[in-house]
């Protein structure tokens, strides 16, 4: 457990050190951008080492719920629940987030401190980062092009596209089978799902914002098409009145 805690604070004086980094070669561009970019840098990380352990390094999160924690899996859970940390204390002290995503980051933290504690559920664990970071890039990318005049383009519509149809997979459709798995298996300890209840709660209290902004969105596209239509002609004339 000593090592564990010494772990997550190294992963935590990491993250601070690449923000304190950045800031000091990048500070014309501002402490938010800088703190995407750690976000960014974060979610790149988590999505390759989890994908390895589901994938390759295992046990298969839909069969084997409950087993307990590989050094991998701790290392994982580890570097995120520093860089959570991190963010959370970010996200307080300048006040950018409202109460819903300080609620995912506060049971994101509950659930990873849970999961070392306990030494088991770590696969579990893993497959939850997993899903939730793998959408994380794109919407960090999302951010930026907006900040640089560049969202209202196809690439801004690709990434929304891509970004909704990824959430609505992996966050609600393979996020439901899991936490059917986790339920439905008998290892796990009842604290542990109900830790997985509460984020794919969450994941739905997110997807009823991005319904919101994908039927936005479709008006927008709506105005922008008929912004682009050539005008009707009528009687030689575009029908606009002088």
């Amino acid at each position: 457990m000593t090592l564990m805690v010494v772990g997550v604070v190294l992963c935590l004086s990491g993250w601070i050190s690449l923000y304190t980094l950045l800031c000091n070669i990048n500070g014309s561009r501002g402490y938010e951008w800088n703190c995407r970019l750690v976000t960014l840098v974060h979610g790149i990380m988590a999505v390759c080492i989890t994908a390895y352990i589901g994938y390759i390094d295992g046990p298969w999160p839909f069969t084997y719920p409950g087993t307990k924690n590989t050094p991998l899996q701790i290392t994982a859970l580890a570097l995120s629940l520093g860089y959570f940390l991190f963010d959370m204390g970010w996200c307080v002290y300048f006040q950018t987030e409202g109460p819903v995503m300080l609620a995912h980051h506060t049971i994101s933290i509950l659930g990873i401190m849970l999961t070392l504690g306990l030494g088991e559920s770590g696969i579990e664990s893993c497959s939850v980062l997993f899903g939730s970071e793998v959408t994380n890039p794109l919407l960090q990318t999302r951010w930026f092009l907006r900040q640089t005049g560049r969202y209202d383009s196809a690439l801004g519509d690709a990434v929304d596209v891509v970004f909704v149809l990824l959430f609505v997979l992996m966050r609600v459709v393979v996020g439901g089978f899991m936490l059917y798995c986790e339920l439905a298996s008998p290892r796990p300890m009842i604290v542990i799902k109900c830790g997985g209840v509460a984020m794919y709660t969450m994941s739905w209290v997110f997807m009823v914002d991005i319904v919101r902004f994908t039927l936005k969105k479709s008006r927008n596209w709506g105005r922008r098409r008929g912004e682009q239509r050539p005008p009707v002609m009528v009687n030689g004339h575009d029908g606009k009145t002088d």
